[in-house]
């Protein structure tokens, strides 16, 4: 997974100041005052003092301490193993958005998955967790739902796999289909028709496959050829050769990363004709150096927009030292997410699950967002264009939801 770039811009993104309540205590002592009387009669032994009881030590309570003041939410992320860097990532970026909101209503605690998805979702349910964040991998995510789901508590997963949504379960990943739909519709809003597809074999070229399908279906167009390709040594060459083979198109999508897509391209235009159209995918926007791909020069792709992003990097940077990596922004902006519901959020009470579900939407670095009936967030997506070793955007992403 490739690190996001660095920024060097200072952060001018809005912060809201938290409310710091304090409460004092006072005690009171009084003291008793006795008074000496002679006895008439005859005087008595005076009684044994007793020996003080000892005071019984309070019970040691194992896990963590308890917290009566703020909502529980457990962090769900790989902080070890090969995964460990986009982990940590979003575990930075959670810490951020709490000191950037000032937020004294919510408690974040990490738990590393690459040990176990199951344990550290048990774990986290028993030490008072009432909302998971994460886990990353959607295989994680499938071991976690179960679990989170018997003990009535929500989970916002970082997956960007549809099959793991519903049931409780609220995925915050960019939604291939998403992507490819709006780029689709932008190619067919500039006179686009006849497409064709260079789809990588696995279950995320499946999904891309059906998704372009669909979309361009729903424009009008019309599919002439879609060329699957193993991410070997000459795959997607060979893809293209047999693609060209019925040219020209007004536009080819070549499901993949940057780097593969940046191969394709030239090979696309030679056989299609220099003036088809390249589109990709929300991967791009994971790759720091798109823009200086000279073979991708004019190809389109849409994602979620990069401007406070780019502010967050530059924080994060200076906070931590290092660059995010871009998926971290999820994180960040779930936090946003919890610290807006959590006005209404009385502690000690199980998180309210429904508010998830509001039409209006949400706010963050990634824009405005908002989950559907299948729990996968809708997000508001804009298509950038590479021109010229910068990346511009053609078509902004939507201020708001249409219903």
């Amino acid at each position: 997974m490739a690190e996001a770039a660095t920024f060097g811009q200072p952060w001018t993104g809005r912060s809201w100041a938290g409310v710091r309540r304090w409460a004092a205590l006072a005690a009171a002592a009084m003291l008793a005052a006795c008074s000496t009387v002679v006895p008439r009669g005859p005087v008595e032994a005076p009684a044994r003092p007793q020996r003080p009881q000892a005071e019984r030590p309070e019970p040691v309570e194992t896990g963590l301490p308890r917290d009566t003041q703020r909502n529980r939410v457990a962090l769900l992320v790989p902080l070890s193993g090969s995964n460990a860097g986009v982990g940590r990532s979003i575990a930075n970026a959670t810490m951020l958005a709490v000191l950037d909101t000032g937020t004294d209503k919510v408690r974040i605690t990490n738990y590393d998955t690459a040990t176990g998805a199951a344990a550290a979702a048990q774990r986290a349910i028993a030490e008072g967790a009432q909302l998971i964040l994460g886990p990353l991998l959607s295989e994680d995510v499938r071991t976690v739902a179960p679990i989170a789901r018997a003990a009535g508590v929500p989970v916002l997963a970082f997956s960007n796999d549809a099959s793991v949504a519903g049931n409780g379960v609220y995925l915050m990943g960019y939604a291939p289909a998403q992507s490819i739909d709006r780029v689709v519709r932008y190619a067919s809003s500039r006179g686009v028709t006849s497409f064709a597809g260079l789809i990588p074999n696995g279950l995320y070229g499946e999904r891309a496959s059906t998704a372009f399908l669909r979309s361009v279906e729903g424009t009008g167009g019309s599919v002439v050829s879609l060329q699957t390709y193993g991410r070997t040594a000459g795959g997607i060459t060979g893809a293209v050769t047999r693609l060209n083979a019925k040219a020209p198109y007004g536009a080819v999508l070549v499901a993949d990363a940057g780097t593969p897509a940046a191969v394709a391209a030239p090979l696309i235009k030679r056989g299609s004709g220099a003036s088809t159209h390249i589109l990709g995918t929300e991967l791009w926007n994971s790759e720091s150096n798109l823009a200086a791909k000279p073979a991708l020069n004019g190809a389109w792709f849409a994602s979620v927009g990069n401007t406070l992003y780019r502010q967050y990097a530059a924080k994060y940077r200076s906070r931590y030292n290092a660059a995010p990596y871009r998926l971290s922004s999820l994180g960040y902006d779930a936090v946003l997410l919890t610290v807006r519901i959590a006005r209404d959020w009385p502690v000690g009470r199980r998180f309210p699950e429904n508010r998830l579900r509001d039409a209006d939407g949400f706010a963050g670095i990634d824009g405005a967002f908002r989950f559907g009936r299948d729990g996968v967030a809708e997000r508001a997506l804009e298509v950038q264009e590479i021109q010229n070793g910068t990346i511009v955007t053609v078509s902004p992403a939507p201020t708001g939801f249409g219903g």
